[in-house]
């Protein structure tokens, strides 16, 4: 099947204050990097729908998307909480955002592709149920995952968060509920400082030190990750793609190259082809990725080119 990357031009209208790292050039960085290197004419290409209420509100509560709504501001840019800020594309690019992952399932489900990649921005998997967080407005990766379960009734869903920040929006919307297994990898100690001990069995945290590197980073990830994902069989691999661990990137110590990132989609592709000798219901139908961190402009592109070409097999 031919990849499909999903992204939609709303996307650059959350703007941020000047200099500021989570900015709408992240999204050109991959899209250049795709023509660069001749890929972008190998995949198909969608625009992202706007996420609905009632989709966003199968993971985020109603008090917080109208506190959202209220706070957009018409002109300028406004802080909304700590490391939140708003302007006034903002709600739209967010919306488009979480809908991109919607379409993408909608497209795995429905047999039109087994990958696809969302080019979207703002990012997703750290904002909970009642507020954002870490640059997130709405859990996007989390809102596919629940569309999913909500529409298409599947029993199993992985989702994989290899960001160098913990996921820790999404661990608490899915905390409860076993039919989401959630595997995150992420340097510790290190923002957004969670509690990662006492979880149920569906939820791998897998801190990896600020020292680590290549070696550290596949090990932990063979050990932990990769074992829990062949035992739980999912029907749909969903992933929060963040490569912000990558040697140039600033943002944390962890000290990755975009082999790393190649690995662990080659790893995940072949669970997802694996899955194909066994009966229908034990099959994983496809693998949705949704870009989440990445803030060094020429790694991002380069990671995010080698992810998708990796979730291809252009390689």
């Amino acid at each position: 099947m031919i990849a499909t990357l999903i992204t939609h031009p709303a996307c650059h209208l959350h703007q941020m204050p000047e200099g500021h790292p989570e900015c709408p050039e992240r999204l050109d960085a991959i899209n250049n990097q795709l023509l660069a290197s001749g890929i972008d004419s190998l995949i198909y290409h969608r625009e992202a729908p706007a996420a609905t209420d009632e989709q966003l509100l199968r993971v985020h509560t109603y008090d917080y998307l109208q506190r959202l709504t209220r706070a957009i501001p018409s002109e300028g840019i406004v802080r909304f909480a700590d490391d939140i800020f708003l302007s006034p594309g903002t709600l739209t690019a967010a919306r488009h955002a979480a809908g991109a992952g919607i379409l993408g399932v909608d497209m795995v489900m429905g047999g039109k592709t087994d990958a696809v990649f969302c080019n979207v921005r703002p990012a997703g998997h750290h904002a909970g149920p009642t507020q954002p967080m870490g640059f997130c407005i709405f859990n996007n990766v989390a809102i596919a995952a629940a569309h999913a379960l909500a529409v298409h009734g599947l029993e199993r869903i992985a989702i994989v968060d290899f960001d160098v920040h913990h996921g820790n929006g999404t661990q608490d919307i899915f905390l409860e509920e076993p039919r989401v297994l959630f595997c995150s990898s992420f340097q510790h100690p290190f923002y957004p400082l969670t509690a990662i001990d006492n979880v149920p069995d569906h939820i791998i945290n897998i801190p990896l030190p600020a020292t680590c590197r290549s070696d550290g980073f596949r090990a932990a990830l063979a050990e932990h990750c990769l074992p829990a994902l062949r035992r739980f069989q999912p029907q749909l691999l969903l992933i929060s793609a963040g490569f912000d661990g990558h040697i140039d990137d600033d943002m944390s110590s962890i000290r990755l190259v975009e082999q790393d990132y190649v690995w662990i989609t080659q790893q995940l592709r072949d669970l997802v082809d694996d899955s194909k000798q066994y009966e229908p219901s034990r099959q994983c139908r496809g693998m949705v990725s949704m870009l989440e961190g990445g803030y060094d402009l020429p790694a991002l592109g380069r990671c995010a080119m080698m992810h998708i070409k990796a979730m291809a097999k252009l390689s």
